[in-house]
């Protein structure tokens, strides 16, 4: 694989403690978009493109074009602006195959029909290799946050969502359908296990502290000060600390209205016969 070096620019979403990315190759100027937020207002139920236009107000003054609209996983913290940046910038909407288990599973929460994967243009598989311009990518199949989530590792960078975050907060809960924190901790240890000078981009930062957001650590980085997953703590040590965490964390505020939408690619539910769309809650169901 190439180890070309990307620019990359992460856009910080205060609201959700979320990152979305511009992934762009100098030479020639292509790009991707990874994990774009929709902003959403759950008291009024608005949604609003403001974030997502930031993002797309960068990729067309830096004179970029767009190859892919790329998700990490099925959110539950925010909904995705895929489908408003695939309409303003082009490109291909990819998330991995697993996709499907983690549709099937909400479906039977939500009491609907299972949405099909039609909204999206690709289903990568684990190993499947792609390019951002000249920068070759390969994609990493990184399940125990959801079954679903992925990691792409683009020339010297890889974006690995909710699977890892900086060294001072740690790693993902695992405790949401199909999660595992065993599955996790071998997920990451693949991850570590990529040169130390790879550059980690997380999709998430909570600020531990009150510190600054910051998204952007290295492979050496995460192995000698990752709170939760550092080398010398084991694949028992990390399932029993994280079971013990995950306990004690209440559900995303946003993640019924989250969910909903991104099983079915960035789409929002159908206007019903008075125009209106609605969100779909289910109650005292988990």
């Amino acid at each position: 694989m190439s180890s070309a070096r990307a620019d990359v620019t992460g856009f910080f979403h205060q609201p959700t403690g979320s990152v979305s990315y511009v992934l762009a190759d100098p030479a020639t100027r292509r790009a991707a978009v990874i994990d774009a937020v929709l902003d959403f207002d759950q008291a009024s139920g608005r949604t609003s493109t403001g974030f997502a236009d930031a993002i797309c107000d960068h990729v067309e003054k830096a004179g970029l074009g767009v190859d892919w609209v790329l998700e990490t996983h099925a959110h539950a913290d925010h909904l995705s602006a895929s489908q408003h940046v695939k309409a303003r910038l082009g490109g291909s909407l990819g998330i991995g195959e697993h996709i499907r288990a983690v549709q099937q599973c909400f479906a039977k929460l939500y009491n609907i029909a299972c949405p099909g994967t039609d909204g999206f243009d690709h289903l990568f598989k684990d190993g499947e290799r792609f390019a951002v311009g000249t920068i070759e990518a390969d994609v990493m199949h990184t399940p125990g946050h959801t079954p679903a989530c992925l990691s792409y590792h683009a020339g010297d960078a890889v974006f690995c969502g909710d699977t890892l975050f900086m060294p001072d907060y740690g790693t993902a809960r695992c405790d949401f359908p199909g999660g595992s924190a065993e599955t996790l901790y071998r997920s990451i240890r693949r991850l570590l296990d990529l040169p130390a000078g790879t550059r980690i981009f997380c999709g998430h930062d909570y600020q531990p502290g009150g510190r600054p957001p910051a998204w952007a650590s290295t492979v050496g980085q995460q192995r000698v000060a990752n709170k939760h997953v550092r080398d010398g703590i084991d694949a028992g040590q990390f399932a029993a600390m994280r079971r013990a965490r995950d306990a004690t964390l209440g559900m995303p505020q946003l993640l019924w209205p989250s969910v909903l939408v991104n099983i079915d690619a960035g789409r929002l539910p159908k206007a019903e016969g008075n125009g209106v769309a609605y969100l779909k809650l289910p109650l005292n169901a988990v």
